[in-house]
């Protein structure tokens, strides 16, 4: 696998595409690569931000989207090019910190997001977390960067993550609200750009209780439901 593209920037902070499409032998968490179109076609509709390609914006924009696909779909951390393995440490509000191995075994969200009344992290998997998210946001749960403050090796970035709530959360109804929640994070790097440490900053409790107005489902609404009560939420994620 090619370290660098011809632009002679690092592979991991190059579009996220590109890094699938040189990840062979990976071992993927559903036998098959992820497909981002749907995803590129909502940033593409409903970014708030378009960063030129090269910008320091734009780097650690592709950085975080390919630590996030790496996380949600390489199975096996070492794989991973966008981290120093045995270095790396993440923490989300000054709260413990985690490995690149809690991460692939629990998901981000059950790790980012502590037990609350609206999101039971210790009652979720990965794949239940992913699973109620996904069916939640069926059109996907974007992310992009919307300022940088400072740059390597200490890259402090403010972002925003959205989607548009068209599916039941567990046996709350959907009420076709786009939701979004901002953050701050700070990401040390190394000179490569690979990330060695990451701290989030973000308020959900506002998101979770919108992700709960529309109130419970009736049983006959219930009836079929791909997502029961233990699984999510979520994955706040990352995309």
């Amino acid at each position: 696998m090619s370290a660098t593209q011809s632009n002679n920037l690092p592979l991991w902070v190059q579009d996220r595409d590109k890094v699938i499409a040189e990840s062979t032998d990976t071992q993927w968490r559903y036998q098959t690569p992820p497909d981002y179109s749907r995803s590129k076609e909502n940033l593409a509709n409903e970014s708030t931000r378009n960063h030129l390609e090269g910008t320091l914006e734009a780097i650690v924009e592709n950085l975080v989207r390919t630590f996030e696909m790496e996380v949600s779909f390489k199975t096996n951390p070492q794989q991973w090019l966008s981290i120093v393995n045995d270095k790396f440490r993440v923490s989300s509000n000054g709260g413990l910190e985690y490995t690149a191995a809690d991460l692939a075994a629990q998901g981000t969200y059950n790790l980012f997001m502590a037990d609350s009344e609206h999101y039971k992290a210790s009652e979720e998997s990965f794949e239940s977390s992913a699973k109620v998210f996904h069916t939640t946001f069926p059109q996907g749960f974007p992310w992009e960067v919307l300022e940088v403050f400072s740059g390597p090796p200490n890259v402090t970035f403010k972002w925003r993550h959205w989607g548009h709530f068209k599916g039941a959360y567990k046996d709350y109804a959907p009420t076709g609200e786009t939701l979004e929640i901002i953050g701050m994070s700070v990401a040390r790097v190394t000179d490569d750009l690979k990330i060695v440490s990451l701290e989030h900053y973000f308020d959900n409790s506002l998101f979770l209780e919108k992700l709960t107005e529309g109130g419970k489902q009736s049983n006959s609404e219930n009836q079929g439901s791909t997502c029961p009560f233990s699984s999510w939420f979520k994955k706040f994620h990352k995309s």
